[in-house]
């Protein structure tokens, strides 16, 4: 994933300080920086990394009105000016970014290792975990069709029934009768059919486990074009996502099987997507922080309806770091500086240095192979709740099959009962 391309870009102006003047340009996002670049010259005025910033504010200048400070370490103030689409969006934007600190610099120290770490273990582990529990959803799937396919010829055989008792009826009906079934009907025929009903109600109540969260990660979100960006909350469910606001409050529901396309801007954007016929689409579009913990989980729920734009292919055009990244320079120094400072026994057995310093200088679970735990633990949450939905949702099946059964066997020793008096 490429630490240079752009998340999000703004045309506007920016205050150089040292010749009291504004140079018009682009204000950039990325992964781990904000970057001004301007138009006239192509050269960067500046850019400073998202952890050293302090704090962001849209304020007003005696130049030029509506701008956007951000104060960096060391007390440093950049202004910004004649942001398009407004500044507002750009305050959201680059607020939401800052304050998730998820962009801020994680490298850890470069190096052959000599084993296999904590981290690869426990990812073998999960991976070993998830593979089981994939296995085990299409053993419950290929079971699920088979009681849909039980339930279908019951519910043919109940049609069947249907129309043996209309000709029975018409056959015990008197000749002074010419409508075939008598108006009335016998008690236990109305009880039969007020229970039948009182059960489709429980089962239709059933089935919260499809209403489970899986994922929850703030946003920014806008329904029409780039000038109504406001932040919000993107709710990732068993059965739909959900579009909220700062107030929790439910602004759209899209059902799973209503989704027509999830289209991948880049790893922390996304659109998605309901069309319809004769009337404009619903469309959404997100943009978090947190999105790559939502996208484990997006694409297995979605995955013939995931779609990665060519926007996509410059985060992974090149690798998160490289061996001359200074930010892992200055990480590695530190950490050197740690471990000479680190107080050591005075006395040291032959050989316990080098593992103290190794111990020091390799933690068990580098923060990538955390993070890859996570996405991958949230996509066995995600399997998890899928196959208890599956279970809740065969066992209405097999409740459905059972009282199908009992009225069938029932209807059809009536019905002989019937024919036997006939005769």
């Amino acid at each position: 994933m490429s630490r240079d391309a752009p998340i999000h870009s703004w045309p506007g102006s920016y205050y150089i300080n040292t010749e009291k003047r504004w140079e018009i340009g682009t204000l950039s996002l990325t992964r781990t920086m904000v970057r001004f670049v301007s138009n006239q010259s192509k050269e960067s005025l500046t850019s400073f990394r998202l952890s050293r910033i302090m704090d962001i504010k849209m304020e007003s200048s005696s130049f030029i009105f509506s701008t956007l400070t951000v104060l960096e370490e060391g007390n440093v103030k950049h202004w910004f000016g004649s942001l398009k689409p407004n500044r507002v969006v750009v305050y959201n934007v680059l607020e939401h970014f800052w304050r998730e600190r998820l962009l801020s610099p994680g490298s850890e120290p470069r190096g052959a290792e000599c084993k296999p770490s904590k981290g690869s273990e426990l990812i073998s582990l999960v991976a070993g975990a998830q593979k089981r529990l994939e296995d085990t959803g299409k053993v419950l799937s290929h079971q699920g069709e088979q009681f849909d396919n039980a339930m279908q010829g019951l519910e043919k055989i109940d049609s069947d029934l249907g129309v043996a008792d209309k000709l029975l009826s018409e056959l015990e009906s008197p000749p002074w009768w010419p409508f075939g079934k008598l108006p009335w009907k016998t008690q236990q025929e109305a009880k039969a059919e007020d229970a039948a009903r009182a059960a489709a109600r429980s089962a239709a109540g059933k089935g919260s486990g499809r209403n489970k969260v899986i994922a929850s990660i703030p946003a920014i979100v806008t329904k029409g074009g780039d000038s109504d960006l406001k932040p919000g909350c993107l709710l990732v469910l068993v059965s739909s996502l959900e579009v909220l606001d700062t107030n929790c409050q439910l602004i759209h529901r899209f059902e799973r099987n209503d989704i027509d396309e999830v289209r991948v801007h880049s790893p922390y954007e996304i659109t998605v997507r309901q069309r319809f016929i004769g009337k404009p689409d619903i469309c959404y579009r997100f943009l978090s922080a947190k999105m790559p913990e939502a996208m484990s989980v997006l694409e297995i729920q979605y995955r013939k309806k995931v779609e990665f734009t060519s926007e996509y292919t410059a985060f992974r055009a090149t690798p998160v770091s490289s061996p001359c990244d200074t930010e892992g320079q200055t990480w590695n120094e530190g950490l050197l500086q740690r471990c000479q400072d680190t107080e050591l026994p005075l006395e040291v057995p032959a050989g316990a240095l080098s593992q103290l310093q190794v111990h020091v200088l390799q933690p068990s679970v580098s923060q990538s192979e955390a993070q890859e735990l996570k996405q991958m633990l949230m996509q066995l949450k995600n399997l998890a709740l899928e196959a208890e939905t599956e279970l809740e949702r065969q066992d209405d099946v097999l409740n459905d099959l059972t009282s199908s059964t009992d009225r069938a066997t029932m209807n059809v020793e009536k019905h002989t009962c019937r024919m036997k008096k006939l005769l």
